[in-house]
């Protein structure tokens, strides 16, 4: 059986793949976790994001972005001081600026998930080749959604942190043709196959 050589050894790498990566996300609250982890990564590992990733839900009220946009000074010195927490004043900010853009997003669409699904027509993108392991960092499609989530006032939303939040989010399938987790989702959820949309190695 074949497996994505990214998730064969670390233990929370592998639970995170099995049950989560690639699963598709329709829950507004799943769908912002998602999103902030992907955020928060930026420079750093995303090991140490599944590390931490308790720590983050006790920090961010389990990812209820609507109690997060209301967040204040008080609130950003005590994630800052909460033990295990990556210290990053920006990142925080940005993660409560991220929250309020997120309810008009919501407002806007309906819910953040109708909008973001919308992009690929409410199925999950198989791109011809990705199977076979070469998969970008980036892709048109996360440099389109990058672009309009910055116009609507998000931060750390850049085309390679968004590419990788459509592969976790299941937007992007982009699971080795011979793991089990490929066609799984495959079978269980309604699928599109693409071009190669202008990857970015």
């Amino acid at each position: 059986m074949g497996y994505c050589g990214w998730a064969s050894t670390d233990p929370l790498d592998k639970i995170y793949h099995d049950t989560e990566w690639g699963i598709p996300v329709h829950d507004d609250r799943h769908m912002f976790e998602h999103l902030t982890l992907e955020c928060l990564q930026c420079g750093l590992s995303w090991s140490l994001m599944l590390k931490k990733r308790g720590i983050f839900r006790e920090c961010f009220d389990n990812f209820d972005y609507e109690k997060i946009a209301a967040y204040n000074e008080t609130n950003v010195e005590r994630i800052l001081n909460t033990e295990g927490m990556i210290r990053s004043p920006r990142k925080v900010n940005a993660i409560i600026n991220n929250a309020q853009c997120y309810i008009k997003v919501s407002e806007e669409f309906g819910s953040f998930c109708d909008y973001i699904w919308a992009y690929s027509g409410e199925k999950t993108i198989l791109y011809q080749g990705h199977d076979s392991g070469r998969i970008p960092v980036s892709n048109g499609l996360s440099d389109k959604i990058s672009k309009d989530l910055k116009k609507r006032g998000f931060k750390y939303v850049g085309a390679i942190t968004i590419y990788s939040h459509l592969q976790a989010c299941g937007i992007i399938n982009d699971h080795d043709k011979e793991c089990p987790c490929r066609q799984k989702i495959i079978d269980e959820y309604p699928t599109v196959t693409k071009r190669r949309d202008k990857e970015v190695y």
